[in-house]
């Protein structure tokens, strides 16, 4: 079992910046593989960034350039840092993990390639 605890999220005025933490504890084994989706009202939960074992990330186009996502495996964290946040940035923010490794955990992007998921932080961008 892996479990997962978000923190961070608050409300910032559009062009402001946000970090994301995620606390992770449990089978090692089972978390190669973590991400940070959203799930904005009326839309679909889709994934921001993720980053397997060795360190290589992948991001959405809408947050590419803006979003970076870090892990510091000493402490078992994983963060996001959020800059330059528009609007359309807001939403529930939830770390989630598999035991995915390279290009799977890259390449695979659908909420359910994912096992764990932690309870959500709100961000919210006004303008």
């Amino acid at each position: 079992q892996v479990r997962l605890v978000e923190s961070g999220g608050g409300s910032v005025q559009a062009g402001g910046s946000l970090r994301l933490s995620c606390a992770v504890s449990g089978d090692t084994d089972s978390n190669y593989c973590r991400a940070w989706f959203r799930h904005a009202p009326g839309k679909e939960r889709e994934r921001v960034a993720a980053i397997d074992s060795d360190g290589s990330t992948t991001y959405a186009i809408s947050v590419k350039g803006r979003f970076t996502i870090s892990q510091d495996n000493s402490e078992n964290t994983l963060d996001l840092e959020m800059s330059s946040l528009k609007p359309q940035d807001t939403a529930m923010y939830y770390c989630a993990a598999n035991s995915y490794k390279g290009w799977l955990c890259r390449s695979l992007a659908g909420m359910t390639q994912y096992n764990y998921w932690g309870q959500g932080t709100q961000v919210t961008v006004s303008s």
